[in-house]
């Protein structure tokens, strides 16, 4: 196979034939790197590319494959990570100007392992205003490569964008309220939310502490798993990084779901969702059962309280995060940020208290279902492949908001891992997804039940045609 086709090969599937020496690193970097300059300028998903920086490693990564030193799956492959996360000599802006000419002195705990692992770090991909809702007035968006009047998904929408345009094999996102599961979702491809606490948020910028997870972008179940065994584990930089040993994501999967009990709510997932996320969700379960999985109904916890009490909580840890420049600078920032913000320092001491209770109280509860079931199924959001169009109204349609919230900030609220899958497409063209949700630290089961999925479907091989 020439340099020519690679760019949509699975992540660990390339890493297989450069680990083999089939492929050199270099030449498959130089091909992605050509890629980019062809593409990017009408899809604008990186914020910085680095062709000397990856070219270098590359050099590095094939001198040790040839020397027999193989670091693992990743050794050799070209992924980028999002903005906000700290690369050593590239800028870091987090989506906004006023950060432009920031150059990080050292790398985030998520870019150093990737590094000792032997990937090559192409550049930054582009991201939402200090990753929340919009992208600042000055930045232009990431094109969604499927149809440019399609959203990109938010915040990791260069993430998205990139993965699927075939510009890297795989890529970090994050997830404060949706913004893994948008984007891949979105753009049509596979998104691993970690536990909280699973991967060090180190050297990553902040929008919500308690709120915020590091996670991969991928092809697949099985690449999204190879690069999480890579970038999670405890830090010292990160005393929230939880200590608990990483298992091997991609060792003894079975491709079947026998055994694991999935639980779904019906009436939950389908009130208020329009019937291309309804109709992926059904065939996703059909395709569970005939793997093996016992579908069972459920009654979700009500999840209305804790998604109203998503905005004014992450607006209190945003404002805590941008102490240092609002508002002080605040006609720097965009309008959508700067509401969040002032959401947040508007709430009292007992506001954000009452809040604190009703997360715990959800998180008990959706811990008490879990002893009843492996996974849950939900859509990834309530409408599937909105329009630019549509999203442009968010703000005036509280509605909007509600049904793309509904089934992702719940899971930021208690920490939960959830893996994003495509599932289909929508009338006007756009990739339609859902979501299984398992336990805290289960994501082996999440890729586990991804990859069966994926061996029994093929919406994860389907591409746009750039």
């Amino acid at each position: 196979m020439g340099t020519t086709d690679l760019h949509y090969r699975g992540l660990v599937e390339i890493g297989q034939d450069i680990q083999a020496r089939k492929l050199s690193p270099v030449e498959v970097t130089q091909a992605m790197l050509q890629r980019i300059d062809k593409l990017d300028g009408a899809l604008k998903s990186y914020a910085h590319v680095s062709p000397e920086q990856a070219l270098e490693q590359a050099a590095t990564a094939e001198k040790e494959i040839a020397a027999g030193k193989v670091k693992g799956p990743l050794h050799g492959v070209p992924i980028a990570v999002k903005d906000l996360c700290w690369v050593k000599g590239m800028p870091a802006a987090h989506g906004m100007p006023i950060h432009r000419d920031f150059m990080p002195g050292e790398d985030a705990t998520v870019v150093v392992r990737l590094k000792d692992a032997g990937a090559i770090i192409l550049g930054k991909l582009q991201q939402t205003e200090g990753a929340y809702a919009d992208h600042h007035p000055k930045i232009d968006p990431p094109k969604n490569p499927w149809d440019k009047e399609l959203w990109s998904g938010a915040s990791s929408s260069g993430s998205g964008s990139a993965t699927a345009a075939g510009l890297c094999f795989g890529s970090l996102g994050t997830d404060t309220g949706g913004s893994i599961r948008f984007p891949s979702a979105a753009n049509g491809i596979t998104g691993l939310k970690p536990t909280w606490g699973r991967v060090s948020r180190y050297g990553a910028y902040e929008l919500a502490a308690t709120l915020d997870h590091i996670g991969p972008m991928a092809r697949s179940a099985v690449d999204c798993g190879a690069m999480l065994g890579v970038i999670a584990g405890a830090d010292p930089h990160d005393t929230t990084a939880v200590p608990l040993p990483v298992p091997n994501y991609t060792a003894n999967l079975s491709g079947d779901l026998k055994g694991v009990v999935i639980g779904v709510d019906r009436r939950w997932t389908s009130q208020g969702t329009d019937e291309a996320a309804v109709k992926v969700l059904d065939d996703a379960l059909r395709v569970a059962k005939d793997l093996g999985a016992t579908i069972k109904d459920i009654t979700f916890p009500d999840a209305q309280a804790v998604t109203d009490d998503w905005f004014p909580l992450c607006g209190i840890e945003a404002a805590v995060a941008h102490e240092a420049t609002y508002p002080a600078r605040k006609d720097e920032y965009g309008p959508g940020l700067a509401g969040l913000l002032d959401l947040g320092l508007q709430q009292s001491g007992t506001d954000y208290q009452k809040i604190v209770l009703r997360r715990e109280a959800f998180r008990g509860a959706l811990r008490a279902l879990f002893e009843t079931v492996d996974l849950i199924t939900v859509p990834a959001q309530a409408y599937a492949a909105p329009t630019l169009a549509k999203m442009a109204s968010l703000g005036e349609d509280p509605s909007l908001i509600g049904g793309l919230l509904r089934f992702t900030c719940p899971f930021d609220m208690t920490g939960s891992p959830t893996i994003t899958l495509p599932g289909g497409f929508a009338p006007n063209g756009g990739p339609v997804a859902f979501q299984f949700v398992g336990r805290h630290f289960d994501e082996g089961r999440l890729v586990a039940a991804g990859d069966a999925f994926q061996r029994a479907t093929d919406w994860h091989k389907r591409h746009p045609s750039l």
